[in-house]
């Protein structure tokens, strides 16, 4: 269960997990070898899941987000286990959601160009029978894209 002080470093960590722990300590009022300790039961306990950098992809160039809704065949699970394997497999899926509402899977997608990205549409939707159909939107603008919880 986390407290006060865990959601506290939390709120911090989300913005920027390179601010040196004695930073965090004196913004939640702790010494700095209890936030370490803190840090590292939620890594253990899988809280923290990961600490990245978050690229802008204009600056590798990664110059197309696509989202795209996939319909499968049919729900099952002989159906929907793969595509969650194959979709969680595709580096160039950034985000994948199993959702309700007459769509299978809502995917956020990033390729280089169109070409880059025709030819994974090919690979992933055209060439395997779980997937009846999909729709592709492609972003106009990143006009907001944040990993930080609300945290209460």
């Amino acid at each position: 269960m986390l407290d006060s002080f865990d959601r506290a470093i939390l709120r911090i960590v989300q913005r920027d997990n390179k601010m040196p722990q004695r930073k965090i300590a004196e913004a939640v009022n702790l010494s700095a070898a209890a936030v370490q300790r803190r840090i590292a039961a939620m890594e253990a306990a899988g809280i923290i899941e990961r600490n990245v950098t978050i690229v802008d992809p204009a600056a590798v160039p990664l110059a197309i987000t696509a989202i795209v809704e996939v319909h499968l065949r049919d729900e099952r699970s002989t159906t929907v286990d793969p595509a969650k394997a194959l979709f969680r497999a595709a580096p160039e899926v950034q985000q994948c959601y199993y959702v309700t509402g007459g769509t299978s899977f809502v995917l956020v997608i990033i390729a280089p160009d169109m070409r880059a990205y025709e030819a994974l549409t090919r690979r992933l939707f055209a060439t395997n029978d779980f997937v009846d159909r999909y729709r592709t939107l492609i972003a106009l603008d990143r006009v907001k894209t944040d990993t930080a919880l609300v945290i209460p």
